[in-house]
């Protein structure tokens, strides 16, 4: 194996470069993970476009990509859960395992979380990763290179999906058909709910969405949600658009859940005298904690299929196309990055 690897660098704004770098050397418990795919997020092209997300401020040059698979090719001292060859799907977050929120189980909300494609964190656009042996996942041979990589979104709706307790006959409104719309989608078919609808502006994604088994889909430039015959138990909130949200929440019925996960502007306006005459309960997520083994087994049986939503492939060399196709072709959902190409 040589001692150098290509990596894409975001440098600053719109200021992406390949480089070579030295392949990294895993630490005590740690596994070198080839890397043979990545999901593009929309966190990635907001660092690309603007250079920061809220606090977190790209301030020194990055490798971005946080929905990786691969192959353990080395192991640091101590590490003995994979065999060399194993294949896997990367938890990206590794916490410090010590803090109250981690001994509590809710790592996803520990302080030290040293995230990939997080400032100052580097990503997997990538040939090489180091990562926490724990957090790289095994897959089965079953399973593509890209659906492994999208077992970080598919948390993200598993995730979505337990937060709002969702359980056998809930009706759930879906805002948004994006990629994590449509994981949230196949989520929330997966935990048992009856009645999906979706919403989004674009026609393509709705019909991607009734493919994968919403019950109803909205277009709201046609149709305002306001004039749907729909009361849903649960409300998962994808789109991440300000003005939509209220609309949506007065949808959802007494006692019903709001989930946020979309990320939009850091204000929404909440209709209040909803919330408290309905006694909603409204949550927001942070990516998640102990996904992986329920999301791996939903993707490998078949339950949620993650292939469909891989739309464009593109080489180490193109990262910066994979993180502006949406701009040139509507029908992108999810472009993935194939680091061997």
């Amino acid at each position: 194996m040589s001692t150098n690897m290509r990596t894409s660098v975001l440098r600053g704004v719109k200021d992406l470069v390949l480089e070579e770098r030295p392949v990294p050397t895993p630490k005590p418990h740690e596994v070198l993970i080839k890397v043979t795919a990545v999901g593009t997020c929309g966190s990635d092209v907001h660092y690309y476009e603007h250079g920061r997300i809220g606090d977190f401020v790209v301030e020194k040059p990055i490798v971005l990509g946080h929905e990786p698979s691969g192959v353990v090719v080395g192991r640091g001292r101590g590490a003995t859960k994979h065999e060399l060859g194993q294949r896997v799907s990367l938890e990206p977050g590794v916490p410090c395992l010590h803090c109250v929120q981690c001994r509590l189980g809710r790592y996803n909300l520990c302080p030290g979380m040293v995230f990939f494609a997080t400032p100052p964190v580097d990503g997997a656009f990538c040939e090489y990763v180091t990562l926490h042996e724990e957090f790289a996942h095994a897959v089965p041979d079953s399973m593509s290179d890209e659906a492994a990589a999208l077992i970080e979104p598919l948390s993200v709706g598993v995730w979505s999906s337990r937060k709002a307790r969702i359980a056998p006959g809930s009706r759930v409104l879906i805002t948004g058909a994006g990629p994590i719309g449509l994981v949230a989608l196949q989520a929330a078919k997966a935990f048992g709910a009856t009645e999906v609808v979706v919403t989004d502006v674009r026609q393509h994604r709705l019909a991607v969405a009734s493919e994968l088994g919403a019950t109803a889909t909205v277009d709201v430039t046609a149709e305002p949600l306001a004039g749907v015959d729909f009361e849903p138990d649960v409300l998962i909130e994808c789109s991440g658009f300000a003005p939509a949200i209220g609309e949506a929440i007065r949808k959802v019925g007494r006692a019903g859940r709001v989930v946020l996960v979309g990320m939009g502007g850091d204000e929404i306006p909440l209709p209040l005298g909803h919330v408290q005459t309905r006694e909603l309960e409204v949550t927001g997520t942070f990516r998640y904690a102990n996904t992986w083994p329920t999301a791996i087994a939903l993707a490998a049986s078949g339950e949620v299929d993650l292939d469909r939503l891989v739309t464009h492939r593109f080489g180490l060399a193109q990262v910066e196309d994979a993180l502006t196709i949406a701009q040139r072709d509507e029908t992108a959902i999810k472009p993935v990055v194939l680091p061997g190409s």
